[in-house]
Parts: C-alpha cells; structure tokens; sequence
C-alpha cells in the first residue's frame, strides 16, 4: 500500500484541528497522516470564519495539492472537490473499508502480516481491493492466484466476494433490419433471430440478451453484461449470426448501432 499520497489524489479526511489561517486534517486512508488547508483553498471567495464551512471531526474529501514525504508536508484543497467527486470518492473508500474487513475475515485472527502481504499484492494487481473482489465474482479464484495469492486464501476470498459483491452491469442496444422476399420469408426471419439468440450461449448467465420487434423491418436487440467489452461482443456476434443465416435463406439484413435508419 502506497504510504504517501499523490498530487492531484483525492483522499479522505478527518478535521482534527481548525484554526484562524487554515485546518489540520488527518488522511484516513495514509495512516493517520496530516496534512494542511489553508484558509485560501477552504472555499472560494473569502473566507472571514473558517468554522462556517469545516469543523472538528467532520468527515471530508479533499485533493492533494502538493506532498513533501522529506518534510512530511501535505498540502489540501476542500474548494476543489466537487459534490460528486466527494460522494464518489467516500462510497469508493467504504468499498475499500469492506475489503479490508473481508480480507481480515478470510485470513483470520492474528495473521495481520499475511492480511498486510495480500492487501499490497491484490493493490498491485488490480489497484483496489474492491476491484480485486469484482474481478473474483467474475473470473474466480484464478485471478487472485494470478495476482500470487496463496491457493488457500485465494479460495476463500473468491467465496466471501460471491456472497457479498454484486457485480455492477452495463445495458446496449443495437437494431436490426431483415426481410426475405421468398414465400416463407417469415420463417426465414424466424431462424434469422432464434440463431441471433445462440449468441450468447457459453457466455454464462451473467450475459443477458433479448430480441424484441420494434416494427418492419425492425428489430432491437438488448445486451446486458458485466462490461462493456462483453456486452458488445454479444451485440456483434448476435447481428451477425442473424445476418448470415438470413443471407443464407435468400433474405437481406444489416445491422444499425442506433436506431436512426440508414446509419
């Protein structure tokens, strides 16, 4: 785990002290290191009573301007963080919280050097503990192996990830047009769609797909995926099962990533 912080990190702090010309605040995340607000970057405009905008104990994001581990100086801003980075950034130090905790749980009591030892080799590999535990629900244990976790601690951990992370999902559309001239044109397209539903057969059930018509000769097909690689992919490869089967059957088709016709 990093020790200091980076210019232009956004880091989570608790005020310990406020003072007339600026506020003490310890990193939560860098062991307890301090670092100072001056009275400029507290807000803009100026400020006359720094105690109408932070407080003793108060929970807060701050970036980084500038950090001298030599001097072990660390300079803050609270104006530059918006309200959105804040709440991104507070909800993404609870998820590395409940990692942390979730480590300690699959090592057990009294081992903190192995806990330590994981947490720094998973930092490595997936550059949050959080993500590590994302990535485990999605490809299993051997990922936490790949990254030289212990056999034994990586199956624990890939278990305590499926009972506890629900992998975040990505939903894409994309529109297909087909017709067949022949007399059973009908079931022609029939088959064109049932062999664009195989696409994402062996894809696992985190892969979703349905195809709905939309009106002739449309019609949309919806992916729903643990990311947006996977999730075009099965876009892509659905279109063009649909595609060559009904090319197959004497009919026409082209795919449209937005519904405008014609793109």
């Amino acid at each position: 785990m990093r020790e200091w912080p980076k210019s232009g990190d956004l880091v989570v702090c608790t005020v310990s002290k406020v003072m007339d010309f600026g506020v003490i605040a310890k990193l939560d995340e860098y062991g307890g290191k301090e670092g100072m607000i001056h009275i400029s970057e507290v807000a803009s405009g100026w400020v006359k009573y720094i105690r109408d905008y932070l407080r003793e104990g108060q929970k807060i994001v701050c970036k980084v301007l500038a950090v001298n581990p030599k001097r072990g100086h660390i300079d803050l801003s609270y104006k530059d963080v918006n309200e959105h980075q804040r709440k991104g950034k507070i909800q993404e130090w609870k998820s590395e919280l409940r990692a942390e905790k979730w480590i300690g749980f699959a090592v057990g009591d009294g081992n903190e050097d192995i806990k330590r030892s994981i947490c720094i080799a998973l930092l490595d590999s997936f550059g949050s503990l959080y993500t590590a535990f994302e990535e485990a629900v999605v490809s299993g244990q051997s990922v936490l192996i790949d990254s030289g976790i212990e056999e034994e601690y990586a199956a624990k951990i890939a278990e305590i990830a499926s009972e506890n992370v629900k992998i975040p999902s990505v939903d894409i559309t994309g529109f297909l047009d087909m017709t067949c001239p022949a007399p059973d044109g009908v079931d022609a397209i029939k088959q064109a769609l049932a062999a664009a539903a195989k696409a994402v057969d062996g894809e696992g059930d985190d892969v979703e797909l349905t195809i709905n018509y939309v009106g002739a000769p449309r019609y949309r097909i919806h992916v729903t995926a643990p990311d947006y690689k996977l999730a075009e992919k099965a876009l892509k490869s659905s279109a063009q099962r649909a595609i060559d089967e009904i090319r197959r059957l004497d009919g026409v088709g082209e795919f449209h990533r937005r519904e405008e016709r014609g793109q």
